[in-house]
């Protein structure tokens, strides 16, 4: 049937920029993902639930939206066939097992998963914060002046609040020192100016349909997904939770272009304000970007040494997907025009970052 051959490429996809499940550290994962793809073939449950979806581009991500709806179950105790062996509730990690228990779950999809399927993932990854904490101490570094936060697509707001934790590289060092959420020596190639210091002085993000990570229900939500392995990246997406509730953050449910022209004008003297997103630009449509784009420019063109503008982002490569780069564009009020660079490249749950930022140049 047509639309189990849009299924499989669509599965065969998200593996590949995946990087491999298993590669990355979620072999239990491969292994469900795997699953699909046999169900599918024989047009299984999943089969039947995937098919309303089949023609949906692979960057819609209908794989992780369904493992998320599933995890989510696992994680409220409603699937506890399921949970005996998921990673993230002390499980056994038994794939094939999970396979079945997953099978039998999709005969008669449960809301959550059928709501998991209506809306993008919100991998409010916290690990992006290793990356975009990069750039946002170089921005601070060249301005010399506060920043204000602008995250589009901000879901939950984790990436909101990156003092919160703790950034270190040979000795070098910023954030919260009592954090329990850590990143330590994970740049090859160069250190990000973390003796330059960052001052935060305002936050605000935007979210089609932004999840109050300080509440039980919002932390489930977005807790259901992060993989359930490895168990590191799991804790760490928990500690940020608790530290969550410790920093307000104001996220408006906005569609991304009405709502960064709002944030763009008027300006703070004195202030840098930064817009920046991770894994996002693939879930707005054509029209939108265009609109952010023209936004940032306008509004780029008007900044000055006092005022200035970035615009920060942790994309998927154009063309190959993996891995997942870090680019800067920065607005001073130069006669040149902005400063276009590519600061770095990572993956994209928070795992080890090549940095290339060479400040007195530009990169294309």
């Amino acid at each position: 049937m047509e639309h189990q051959a849009e299924l499989m490429t669509t599965i065969r996809w998200q593996t590949a920029g995946m990087g491999a499940w298993g590669a990355l550290g979620s072999p239990f994962y491969h292994a469900l993902c795997e699953g699909l793809a046999v169900d599918v073939e024989r047009d299984g449950p999943a089969s039947r639930v995937l098919a309303p979806f089949a023609g949906a581009p692979p960057e819609a991500a209908y794989v992780l939206r369904l493992l998320g709806g599933v995890h989510r179950l696992v994680l409220s105790g409603e699937a506890p066939d399921l949970a005996k062996h998921f990673p993230s509730v002390g499980g056994d990690g038994d794939g094939a097992a999970a396979v079945v228990a997953m099978r039998d779950l999709l005969v008669d999809p449960p809301a959550a998963v059928l709501d998991a399927l209506a809306r993008p993932p919100q991998t409010n990854e916290v690990g992006r914060s290793v990356a975009l904490t990069s750039g946002l101490l170089v921005i601070a570094r060249e301005v010399a002046l506060p920043v204000a936060l602008r995250e589009v697509g901000a879901s939950g707001g984790l990436n909101l609040r990156p003092d919160s934790y703790w950034f270190e590289q040979d000795g070098v060092s910023w954030g919260n020192d009592a954090s329990p959420v850590r990143f330590v020596d994970l740049w090859r190639g160069g250190v990000p100016p973390f003796g330059a210091g960052l001052e935060i002085v305002d936050r605000r993000g935007c979210d089609r349909d932004p999840i109050d990570a300080t509440s039980t229900d919002g932390a489930v939500t977005l807790l259901s997904y992060v993989w359930p392995e490895p168990s590191e990246r799991f804790q760490r997406a928990r500690d940020a939770l608790t530290l969550a509730r410790e920093t307000p953050v104001t996220i408006d449910r906005a569609d991304a272009a009405s709502w960064l022209g709002a944030q763009l004008d008027p300006r703070q003297p004195g202030t840098a304000l930064v817009v920046y997103h991770s894994v996002v630009w693939q879930y707005l449509d054509a029209p939108t970007r265009a609109a952010v784009r023209e936004q940032l420019d306008h509004a780029g063109r008007r900044a000055t040494a006092d005022t200035p503008l970035a615009w920060l982002r942790l994309e998927p490569h154009p063309s190959t997907y993996a891995p997942a780069e870090l680019r800067l564009t920065l607005w001073t009020g130069r006669a040149t025009g902005p400063d276009e660079r590519l600061l770095a490249t990572t993956s994209f749950h928070g795992g080890p970052i090549t940095w290339l930022a060479d400040p007195d140049r530009s990169v294309g």
